[in-house]
């Protein structure tokens, strides 16, 4: 699959919609978290510039957990049961055939309050799990639901939380839970609701990474401590793109239908591109090229990053 530039006058961008410039990091905007982890974290979203904002972070390996995801395939016999599957490229979830269900989202109105924001979120992630859940279950893997929080803890099964100014949102595998807190949230991006639409959907898709196996088989691989090498970086990109790309497959399945409207869906899409260059989660051109890649194809091969070029992941 060819992942190309986006064209100019973008059709996934409203005219209603500013144009922000991009900007880069610095390596000192970095998110690194220590090898106290217990699980694989990701990190997603850094304001770097008024306007402009990109998403940014580390992938770990807890001790033991890839051996733990070993054991739990060989657990059992007789009737085959949902299991992780440790592999990339060749994971069933990212087979040709493989489609989210499409979905009708009733969200409540966006709003600035924990009560509103909360009740925004789980009804989008219950909706992403109605879209994710018959194809993980299509390919014999997990497909638990992912669990919320709008208040960042001083610790979670992830280790120390990020540094407010340097994190939008996250994802930790160690308790399924997408940390988005609101006052993070809302500093960056408002109540513009294709962003918090596309963040959202961003770290479901790391949520899919982990109930699949595709986690734990990246974080195999990966031969920094801190994935600093760029034959690590290079990895963790194209885990973020993919995450994207996973997001956008559910922007694809929700459009047009309930309360996430075409405009609004296309709004989400562009927000993708609407970032700054990044070591770890891949170009501008790249974090929105993904993006489209699902939006247009509606599948999960279209989300295959592993078996690309690395040009194609810069």
């Amino acid at each position: 699959m060819t992942v190309s530039d986006p064209p100019p006058g973008d059709p996934y961008r409203p005219a209603w919609l500013p144009e922000r410039p991009p900007s880069r990091l610095g390596t000192g905007s970095k998110v690194i978290i220590g090898l106290f982890a217990v699980a694989l974290f990701f990190v997603a979203a850094v304001v770097v510039t008024p306007g402009a904002r990109t998403i940014s972070g580390q992938a770990l390996e807890a001790p033991g957990a890839a051996a733990e995801a070993k054991a739990q395939r060989s657990e059992g016999s007789g009737t085959k049961k949902a299991e992780k599957v440790i592999e990339l490229a060749s994971n069933p979830l990212l087979g040709k055939d493989v489609r989210l269900t499409d979905v009708t989202c009733e969200l409540p109105e966006l709003g600035r309050s924990d009560a509103e924001l909360t009740a925004f979120y789980e009804a989008q992630i219950s909706c992403l799990d109605d879209a994710w859940h018959p194809a993980l279950r299509q390919v014999g893997e997990p497909a638990s639901k992912a669990l919320l929080q709008v208040k960042i803890p001083q610790v979670s099964r992830c280790g120390d939380a990020p540094d407010s100014k340097k994190a939008l949102a996250y994802y930790c595998p160690g308790d399924s839970t997408i940390y988005a807190p609101r006052e993070w949230m809302l500093d960056a991006v408002g109540v513009n609701k294709g962003s918090h639409l596309a963040t959202i959907a961003h770290e479901y898709g790391h949520h899919v990474q982990n109930e699949s196996g595709i986690l734990n088989a990246a974080s195999q691989q990966m031969t920094s401590d801190d994935e600093s090498s760029p034959e690590d970086q290079e990895r963790v990109r194209r885990i973020e793109l993919q995450a994207n790309c996973f997001g956008a497959l559910f922007i694809a399945a929700s459009a047009g239908r309930g309360d996430i409207s075409a405009s609004t869906a296309n709004a989400a899409i562009a927000d993708y591109g609407n970032t700054s260059d990044s070591e770890t989660h891949g170009s501008r051109k790249h974090q929105l090229s993904w993006a489209r890649a699902g939006f247009e194809e509606k599948n999960t091969a279209a989300c295959d990053t592993w078996s690309v070029p690395a040009s194609e992941v810069t």
